[in-house]
């Protein structure tokens, strides 16, 4: 008898998680479509992007105001209200699409749609791995927040010397860094389902921070792959 509770608390759980995992995808895409049709909307003006690219005031004050709203919803998801979550993380999937917009005057759209469809088939890969893998990859939190603290500031120093090599080196070890974010945040976002939490506002915006936090892995290897792949105009 203890068994069988066992196996439907299992099923249960299963059927939970991937309710969850549903919903944190479907936040996810919601986001990436915002971004892609901002990014392209800007693009498609010539007097917009060609303006905005060249206001760098503008384009320090967005970056960081994106970066503003990704600590005030990580850090304060607890206390504000499901409206609030979901009007910040439109507001960021929007502001993140004027940022992007750049890449349509650097790169040719049939490279940005490439280094898209890399990135998508890899994310769901890695996924999928971070998903059905009983390995705890909990285990290389630490390690795995070092790297994308050096790789920061490695991005960050090298906007002054502007050095090819670092350049390459911080591309290709961005890849291997977010590929193995994408399953590690994958399976933290699976351990954050709690029965009992269906259709609650609790679970709404874990549901959001929890898209935000696989958003952000797949910009970024996006990035890293179109810096990759990307054929420049």
């Amino acid at each position: 008898m203890k068994n069988r509770k066992l196996t439907i608390s299992d099923e249960q759980m299963a059927r939970e998680t991937q309710r969850f995992l549903v919903l944190v995808y479907a936040w996810m895409s919601f986001a990436l479509v915002v971004t892609g049709l901002t990014a392209y909307l800007i693009a498609s003006s010539p007097g917009m992007i060609h303006d905005f690219s060249n206001n760098r005031m503008m384009m320090a004050g967005l970056c960081i105001f994106e970066v503003a709203i990704v600590v005030i919803l990580v850090g304060g998801i607890k206390k504000m209200a499901e409206e609030t979550a979901v009007l910040l993380f439109i507001a960021y999937s929007i502001l993140n699409g004027f940022t992007l917009s750049v890449i349509f005057m650097v790169f040719t759209e049939e490279s940005i749609a490439t280094a898209f469809f890399v990135t998508a088939g890899t994310f769901a890969f890695m996924s999928a791995f971070g998903y059905l893998t009983k390995f705890d990859l909990t285990a290389f939190g630490n390690l795995l927040f070092m790297g994308l603290l050096g790789l920061v500031l490695a991005t960050f120093i090298n906007l002054h010397y502007q050095n090819d090599e670092v350049t390459w080196i911080a591309t290709y070890f961005g890849v291997v860094l977010f590929i193995a974010l994408i399953a590690y945040d994958t399976q933290k976002i699976k351990k954050m389902v709690v029965i009992g939490n269906e259709g609650t506002e609790e679970e709404k915006k874990e549901a959001i921070v929890g898209a935000l936090t696989l958003y952000l892995d797949f910009i970024n290897l996006f990035l890293k792959f179109l810096n990759i792949f990307g054929k420049r105009k």
